[in-house]
């Protein structure tokens, strides 16, 4: 996500950071990828959203059987037509498409529900409780991020369309799913937001993580963890991984990006860079530094453990950027600190 700091003024720093917009991603092109599971005649795919143009941004998991089609997270909607050409490009049509399953209501995850359900009569959206009220009436999620984007909401995320109640099903820990042939178990997962969950696949072992699995590129090792303001609780998170580490999970399906099966690896970077991120950044707010300086020296601190494990320090930043990293920190700490 890009909070306003990188949108006034150094707008397209962007443009600088990120990959080539012409690149590719295999990952989504077909099901004979890496990222494609079967089971049967039920499959999973990846669809990158192409946010901005850029690829390796915010994925959407298709799940078909060939009656029944689901997709878990739906994006934003300024990635919406992406999302539906993409959906038919793989043989299915709009009308098999009933149920729209999201983590969470953040925009990169959620953002386009309202659309969506203008254009697919016969889908039903998913949410945790907590955030079922604010896609029914999305005010207060607009002027949260508007407060981070200022003059680049509509640019970034599109329109922000209200989900009619009557085409809402509020889901609830250890509920069960029933979708596009398969199983998905609802886990109530917050710390990256207490409207948090992550659905396991019953019959592959795949979970589609969100957030709180963290943020990982394509042909990477590195887990940068996304700790956006204003709901960062770093206890709920580290219980959160402990209750999935207790799963039968084969697989991560990350919203940013991709999947991938070195499951206790992953999550345990994970674990420890949210900690040593967090006290990294509590020693900088008890030393009353600025957001600013907080978020260069965070930038500096995380790209240097990014070189050393070989990865591009750049290509993390539509994902999960330092600016919000950092302010979803400071947030946490001057909170819990009596600072704020």
């Amino acid at each position: 996500m890009i909070p306003k700091t990188l949108t006034s003024g150094r707008l397209f720093l962007l443009c600088r950071i990120l990959p080539d917009n012409n690149t590719r991603t295999a990952v989504g092109d077909s099901c004979g990828s890496a990222n494609c599971t079967h089971v049967s005649n039920v499959r999973t795919e990846i669809i990158d959203l192409q946010f901005l143009g850029y690829p390796l941004a915010i994925a959407s998991y298709l799940l078909d059987d060939g009656a029944d089609a689901a997709l878990v997270e739906v994006g934003a909607t300024s990635t919406a037509e992406t999302l539906l050409r993409e959906v038919q490009a793989r043989g299915v049509p709009l009308e098999r498409v009933r149920h729209l399953i999201v983590t969470h209501i953040h925009l990169d995850h959620a953002g386009a529900l309202g659309w969506l359900l203008q254009r697919l009569p016969n889908a039903t959206a998913y949410v945790h409780p907590v955030g079922a009220p604010h896609l029914m009436d999305p005010s207060r999620l607009i002027a949260s991020a508007s407060r981070l984007y200022g003059e680049m909401m509509e640019r970034l995320w599109g329109a922000v369309v209200p989900v009619p109640q009557e085409r809402l099903r509020i889901v609830r820990d250890g509920e069960r799913v029933e979708a596009a042939g398969r199983t998905l178990l609802a886990i109530d997962t917050p710390g990256h937001a207490r409207h948090h969950h992550s659905y396991l696949d019953e019959a592959t072992g795949t979970l589609f993580a969100g957030d709180v699995a963290g943020v990982r590129m394509p042909g990477t090792t590195y887990v940068r963890p996304p700790t956006p303001p204003p709901e960062l609780d770093i206890e709920a998170w580290q219980a959160s991984l402990a209750k999935l580490r207790k799963l039968p999970i084969q697989q991560l399906a990350l919203t940013h990006f991709g999947m991938f099966d070195d499951v206790a690896r992953h999550l345990n970077e994970l674990e420890t860079r949210l900690i040593d991120w967090g006290q990294f950044t509590r020693a900088l707010i008890e030393q009353g530094v600025s957001d600013g300086e907080l978020m260069q020296r965070l930038r500096d601190y995380g790209n240097a453990e990014m070189q050393q494990q070989g990865a591009d320090p750049n290509s993390y930043d539509l994902g999960a950027g330092y600016e919000l990293i950092a302010l979803g920190y400071a947030r946490y700490w001057r909170k819990k600190l009596g600072l704020a």
